[in-house]
Protein backbone atom coordinates (compact mmCIF):
# COMPACT_ATOMS: atom_id res chain seq x y z
CA UNK A 1 0.00 0.00 0.00
CA UNK A 2 1.30 3.19 -1.38
CA UNK A 3 2.24 5.73 2.33
CA UNK A 4 0.01 9.04 2.86
CA UNK A 5 2.77 11.81 0.86
CA UNK A 6 4.12 14.71 3.75
CA UNK A 7 4.73 17.46 1.11
CA UNK A 8 6.86 20.04 3.73
CA UNK A 9 5.91 23.53 2.59
CA UNK A 10 8.12 26.41 3.13
CA UNK A 11 6.74 28.86 5.98
CA UNK A 12 7.75 31.75 4.28
CA UNK A 13 4.93 31.35 1.47
CA UNK A 14 2.12 31.95 3.43
CA UNK A 15 0.52 34.08 6.40
CA UNK A 16 -1.08 31.32 8.27
CA UNK A 17 -1.15 27.20 7.27
CA UNK A 18 -3.28 26.69 4.70
CA UNK A 19 -2.98 22.87 6.21
CA UNK A 20 -4.34 23.97 9.76
CA UNK A 21 -7.62 24.33 8.97
CA UNK A 22 -10.78 23.63 6.85
CA UNK A 23 -10.88 27.27 5.37
CA UNK A 24 -7.36 27.28 4.83
CA UNK A 25 -7.90 23.46 2.79
CA UNK A 26 -10.90 24.88 0.72
CA UNK A 27 -8.54 27.87 -0.56
CA UNK A 28 -5.97 25.62 -1.44
CA UNK A 29 -8.72 23.42 -3.19
CA UNK A 30 -10.90 25.91 -4.81
CA UNK A 31 -8.12 28.02 -6.22
CA UNK A 32 -7.26 24.93 -8.04
CA UNK A 33 -10.31 24.52 -9.31
CA UNK A 34 -10.84 28.32 -10.39
CA UNK A 35 -7.14 28.60 -12.18
CA UNK A 36 -7.63 25.37 -14.05
CA UNK A 37 -11.22 26.76 -15.27
CA UNK A 38 -10.08 30.02 -16.04
CA UNK A 39 -6.49 30.63 -15.84
CA UNK A 40 -4.21 32.57 -13.46
CA UNK A 41 -4.59 35.88 -15.20
CA UNK A 42 -8.44 35.75 -14.77
CA UNK A 43 -8.54 34.26 -10.89
CA UNK A 44 -8.42 36.79 -8.25
CA UNK A 45 -8.75 36.71 -4.47
CA UNK A 46 -12.43 38.19 -4.38
CA UNK A 47 -13.96 35.71 -6.71
CA UNK A 48 -12.01 32.94 -4.81
CA UNK A 49 -13.75 34.49 -1.61
CA UNK A 50 -17.40 34.52 -3.45
CA UNK A 51 -16.86 30.95 -5.14
CA UNK A 52 -16.18 29.33 -1.36
CA UNK A 53 -18.32 31.50 1.17
CA UNK A 54 -15.77 33.44 2.48
CA UNK A 55 -14.61 37.11 2.74
CA UNK A 56 -12.01 38.11 0.65
CA UNK A 57 -10.27 39.42 3.82
CA UNK A 58 -10.66 35.80 4.92
CA UNK A 59 -8.31 34.72 1.95
CA UNK A 60 -5.91 37.17 2.79
CA UNK A 61 -5.19 36.10 6.18
CA UNK A 62 -3.70 33.08 4.58
CA UNK A 63 -1.92 34.08 1.97
CA UNK A 64 -0.13 37.65 0.99
CA UNK A 65 -0.90 37.86 -2.64
CA UNK A 66 -1.93 34.91 -5.36
CA UNK A 67 1.77 35.55 -6.83
CA UNK A 68 3.00 33.53 -3.47
CA UNK A 69 -0.32 31.24 -4.15
CA UNK A 70 0.83 29.82 -7.29
CA UNK A 71 4.48 29.20 -5.86
CA UNK A 72 2.98 27.48 -3.13
CA UNK A 73 0.91 25.23 -5.75
CA UNK A 74 3.98 24.98 -7.97
CA UNK A 75 6.22 23.84 -4.22
CA UNK A 76 3.41 21.30 -2.94
CA UNK A 77 3.15 19.74 -6.69
CA UNK A 78 7.08 19.70 -7.35
CA UNK A 79 7.04 18.21 -3.38
CA UNK A 80 4.01 15.73 -4.17
CA UNK A 81 6.20 14.57 -7.28
CA UNK A 82 8.95 13.57 -6.08
CA UNK A 83 7.62 11.65 -3.25
CA UNK A 84 5.79 9.78 -6.36
CA UNK A 85 9.41 9.50 -8.08
CA UNK A 86 11.35 8.31 -4.89
CA UNK A 87 8.51 5.83 -4.15
CA UNK A 88 8.36 4.46 -7.30
CA UNK A 89 12.13 3.79 -8.08
CA UNK A 90 12.86 3.06 -4.17
CA UNK A 91 13.80 -0.85 -5.48
CA UNK A 92 15.43 -0.04 -8.85
CA UNK A 93 18.76 -0.50 -8.78
CA UNK A 94 19.70 0.04 -12.60
CA UNK A 95 20.37 3.46 -12.91
CA UNK A 96 18.81 3.60 -16.92
CA UNK A 97 15.86 1.55 -15.70
CA UNK A 98 15.64 4.16 -12.72
CA UNK A 99 15.36 7.37 -15.02
CA UNK A 100 13.16 5.87 -17.57
CA UNK A 101 10.36 5.74 -15.02
CA UNK A 102 11.39 9.03 -14.04
CA UNK A 103 10.87 10.22 -17.34
CA UNK A 104 7.54 8.45 -17.51
CA UNK A 105 6.33 9.94 -14.59
CA UNK A 106 7.05 13.10 -15.61
CA UNK A 107 5.55 12.89 -18.70
CA UNK A 108 2.59 10.64 -18.27
CA UNK A 109 -1.10 12.28 -17.56
CA UNK A 110 -1.56 12.53 -13.45
CA UNK A 111 -4.42 11.18 -11.40
CA UNK A 112 -5.75 12.96 -8.79
CA UNK A 113 -4.86 11.08 -5.52
CA UNK A 114 -7.76 10.51 -3.55
CA UNK A 115 -5.80 10.43 -0.22
CA UNK A 116 -5.03 14.41 -0.21
CA UNK A 117 -8.54 15.60 -0.50
CA UNK A 118 -7.66 19.44 -0.65
CA UNK A 119 -5.52 18.71 -3.82
CA UNK A 120 -6.06 17.49 -6.87
CA UNK A 121 -3.68 16.38 -8.54
CA UNK A 122 -4.74 16.12 -12.04
CA UNK A 123 -6.00 19.84 -12.28
CA UNK A 124 -2.58 20.97 -10.08
CA UNK A 125 -0.35 19.33 -13.11
CA UNK A 126 -2.18 20.69 -15.36
CA UNK A 127 -1.58 24.26 -13.80
CA UNK A 128 2.15 23.30 -13.78
CA UNK A 129 2.10 23.38 -17.22
CA UNK A 130 0.06 25.81 -18.42
CA UNK A 131 1.38 28.49 -15.68
CA UNK A 132 4.04 26.73 -13.75
CA UNK A 133 6.62 29.35 -14.83
CA UNK A 134 4.83 31.81 -13.80
CA UNK A 135 6.08 31.06 -10.33
CA UNK A 136 9.68 31.97 -10.83
CA UNK A 137 9.92 34.21 -14.37
CA UNK A 138 9.17 37.57 -12.71
CA UNK A 139 11.47 40.63 -11.99
CA UNK A 140 11.56 39.23 -8.15
CA UNK A 141 12.81 35.95 -9.00
CA UNK A 142 16.16 36.59 -7.32
CA UNK A 143 14.70 37.72 -4.15
CA UNK A 144 11.98 35.00 -4.10
CA UNK A 145 15.21 32.73 -4.56
CA UNK A 146 16.97 34.08 -1.01
CA UNK A 147 13.68 32.95 0.68
CA UNK A 148 13.86 29.31 -1.19
CA UNK A 149 10.59 29.59 -2.59
CA UNK A 150 11.45 27.22 -5.62
CA UNK A 151 13.80 23.99 -2.84
CA UNK A 152 11.41 22.22 -3.76
CA UNK A 153 11.86 22.27 -7.58
CA UNK A 154 15.89 22.31 -7.40
CA UNK A 155 15.61 19.56 -5.23
CA UNK A 156 13.64 17.26 -7.43
CA UNK A 157 15.51 18.07 -10.19
CA UNK A 158 18.66 17.98 -8.43
CA UNK A 159 17.57 14.19 -7.51
CA UNK A 160 17.33 13.76 -11.20
CA UNK A 161 20.50 15.27 -12.48
CA UNK A 162 22.10 12.50 -9.78
CA UNK A 163 20.27 9.86 -11.50
CA UNK A 164 21.75 10.89 -14.81
CA UNK A 165 25.26 10.98 -13.43
CA UNK A 166 24.84 6.92 -12.23
CA UNK A 167 23.95 6.43 -15.46
CA UNK A 168 27.16 7.97 -17.14
CA UNK A 169 29.68 9.90 -14.50
CA UNK A 170 31.39 11.69 -17.78
CA UNK A 171 28.55 13.54 -18.66
CA UNK A 172 29.11 17.06 -18.45
CA UNK A 173 26.28 18.30 -18.07
CA UNK A 174 23.20 16.31 -15.95
CA UNK A 175 21.48 19.13 -13.70
CA UNK A 176 21.18 21.11 -17.43
CA UNK A 177 19.61 17.93 -18.91
CA UNK A 178 17.76 17.05 -15.51
CA UNK A 179 15.92 20.39 -15.70
CA UNK A 180 15.18 20.14 -19.12
CA UNK A 181 13.38 16.84 -19.07
CA UNK A 182 11.34 18.47 -16.58
CA UNK A 183 10.32 21.52 -18.76
CA UNK A 184 10.33 19.91 -22.08
CA UNK A 185 8.08 17.13 -20.38
CA UNK A 186 5.47 19.76 -19.63
CA UNK A 187 6.15 22.12 -22.63
CA UNK A 188 5.74 18.81 -25.25
CA UNK A 189 2.10 18.20 -23.61
CA UNK A 190 1.20 21.61 -23.58
CA UNK A 191 2.53 22.09 -27.32
CA UNK A 192 0.93 19.06 -28.14
CA UNK A 193 -2.68 19.73 -27.31
CA UNK A 194 -2.47 23.57 -27.43
CA UNK A 195 0.14 24.30 -30.83
CA UNK A 196 0.45 20.77 -32.29
CA UNK A 197 2.90 22.45 -35.55
CA UNK A 198 4.89 22.95 -32.59
CA UNK A 199 5.84 19.19 -32.17
CA UNK A 200 5.56 15.67 -33.90
CA UNK A 201 2.39 15.12 -32.45
CA UNK A 202 -0.74 16.36 -32.07
CA UNK A 203 -4.12 16.40 -29.45
CA UNK A 204 -4.94 12.61 -31.10
CA UNK A 205 -1.74 11.25 -30.79
CA UNK A 206 -1.06 9.32 -27.22
CA UNK A 207 0.92 10.58 -24.48
CA UNK A 208 3.28 7.75 -24.87
CA UNK A 209 4.39 9.31 -28.28
CA UNK A 210 6.22 12.27 -25.44
CA UNK A 211 7.69 9.71 -23.17
CA UNK A 212 8.98 8.02 -26.09
CA UNK A 213 10.72 10.95 -27.88
CA UNK A 214 12.10 12.18 -24.21
CA UNK A 215 13.53 8.96 -23.82
CA UNK A 216 15.39 8.73 -27.81
CA UNK A 217 16.61 12.37 -26.94
CA UNK A 218 17.83 11.91 -22.98
CA UNK A 219 19.55 8.35 -23.43
CA UNK A 220 21.25 9.77 -26.62
CA UNK A 221 22.71 12.63 -25.00
CA UNK A 222 23.80 10.28 -21.94
CA UNK A 223 25.44 7.56 -24.15
CA UNK A 224 27.62 9.80 -26.13
CA UNK A 225 31.03 9.25 -25.82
Amino acid sequence: MRPQPYIAMNEALYLRNPESSELGKKIIRHSIELIHLNGLEAFTFRKLAEHIGTTEAGVYRYFENKHKLLVYLTAWYWGWLEFQITFATNNIQDPFVKLEKVISLLAAPVEDDERTEHVNEYMLHQIIIEEGSKAYMTKHVEDDNKLHYFKPYKHLCAAIGEMISQCNPNYKYPRSLATTIVEMAHFQNYFRVHLPSLTDFGPSKNERDVIEFLNDLIFASIRKK
